[in-house]
């Protein structure tokens, strides 16, 4: 045990706050140590509002996920989101240090430093630098050249932006608690790591995380990040809705729609034989019955009135879905990529558990759709068997490929912000400049 490699993952959306700590055995095993989900405060759309009430909340999401551990944690990788994330495409070339001999890491690093030399507002830095794909001498498609020979070097590369505010006043936050930030990754990233199989990402695929009140939507094709965009709507948006058309509190909004997210997965059509005679009576009265929601049943003390399901779902859960997915369709269409993903859509976060999401998904925007299961790790899944914990589990699988030095799923090199482990990369790459 001594050996195992402990890694913890913060997850800080609007509506909750997600730690993970995870241990990395040699063999390449990852176990789920602790795990804890608590209401999130000082955030909104991702973004730290109240670094007072955001620190108390990291806190204790970090503690209750050490107390199951039996870990006290010192660093973590962080997500990050919000509207404030942007993406851009680059395309860079670089002469191979060594034309007679092999393409090295040196050129590599070069080429994808000489991607990030693009035009930036001073209030925006650079988050995540993704290699796409590598060109040598003409020759295209090429996923890793290192070894090749060849005299010109080109990539494509996909650039994650962010506000150097939202970033700064995050890793305040977490450093106020008494953890050092390893890096910050963007949550829709740290979702796929989860999420997403390697044969749909080499197909195309679209990752669409609904949060509590943004939507992450990242495109893949030929197995690599090809576009990435925040939506600022949500599932909260569908909790706002609710508690207006039904004139109730938020709480008691967010109650019912999480039971209508539970009865989704129960048959709620019976058999469509209808018997004929007068025996059909009390089967319309219990089906009748049960298009009625059990206010009592879920705790609602609110004097209201006989709430239909069906009302509730066909006329407020359904339009504000919509509204999300025709967004999505707006940045799949912006990404130019909408023909090149033939496996659809996969969804994920918090917002994938509404009721209705999968067929919404399907109707408006004409993929096939399906929820994401979290794969990947072992030890506690139970506790994370929800798509809202995709993020925080990405974070995990990010950070032990990061620690043990191997190859990244989606490789990424990290922006300006002084992080701690940029210093070893720093090394990392002066050595291999080194004979």
């Amino acid at each position: 045990m001594a050996k195992d490699k402990i890694i913890c993952g913060i997850d800080v959306g609007s509506s909750k706050i997600a730690t993970l700590i995870a241990s990395a055995e040699e063999s390449g095993k990852i176990n789920l140590l602790g795990v804890s989900n608590t209401p999130s405060k000082g955030v909104r759309k991702n973004q730290v509002v109240d670094i007072d009430e955001a620190v108390i909340s990291i806190t204790e999401s970090v503690e209750a996920s050490e107390r199951m551990a039996g870990y006290s944690i010192s660093s973590a990788f962080v997500s990050i989101g919000g509207p404030q994330i942007e993406s851009t495409n680059s395309h860079s070339v670089v002469a191979v240090a060594e034309p007679e001999g092999e393409i090295k890491e040196g050129d590599i690093a070069r080429v994808n430093d000489a991607a990030k030399a693009i035009a930036l507002p001073s209030s925006r830095e650079i988050l995540h630098v993704i290699p796409r794909t590598f060109t040598v001498d003409g020759q295209e498609g090429i996923k890793d050249p290192i070894g090749m020979t060849g005299v010109r070097l080109e990539t494509q590369t996909h650039i994650i932006t962010g506000s150097t505010t939202s970033m700064r006043n995050l890793v305040k936050c977490i450093q106020q608690v008494g953890i050092d930030v390893e890096e910050l990754v963007f949550g829709g990233i740290a979702s796929a790591l989860s999420i997403l199989t390697d044969t749909e990402k080499e197909l195309g695929v679209v990752l669409v995380d609904i949060g509590g009140e943004t939507t992450d939507v990242v495109v893949f094709v030929d197995g690599s990040v090809a576009y990435s965009a925040v939506i600022p709507i949500g599932a909260r948006h569908i909790t706002s809705d609710m508690a207006v058309g039904l004139r109730i509190s938020l709480e008691s909004a967010e109650k019912i729609k999480l039971d209508l997210g539970k009865k989704q997965k129960s048959p709620v059509l019976p058999s469509r034989g209808e018997p004929a005679g007068g025996e059909e009576k009390p089967e319309l009265s219990r089906k009748k019955e049960e298009e009625l929601l059990d206010v009592k049943a879920l705790g609602i003390e609110e004097d209201v009135q006989k709430i239909s399901r069906k009302a509730v779902v066909e006329g407020i859960v359904r339009p504000r879905l919509q509204e999300i997915f025709k967004y999505v369709g707006k940045e799949i269409k912006k990404s130019g990529f909408g023909t090149q993903v033939p496996s659809g859509l996969v969804l994920c976060g918090g917002g994938a558990q509404t009721v209705g999401v999968l067929e919404q998904a399907k109707y408006v925007l004409g993929f096939p759709a399906r929820v994401g299961k979290i794969e990947g790790l072992g030890g506690l899944v139970d506790e994370i068997e929800a798509p809202s914990f995709a993020a925080s589990a990405g974070l995990i699988l990010y950070g032990v490929s990061q620690k043990s030095g191997g190859e990244v799923r989606i490789p990424v090199l990290s922006g300006s912000l002084p992080f701690k482990g940029i210093l070893q990369k720093g090394i990392a790459l002066v050595k291999s400049f080194l004979p």
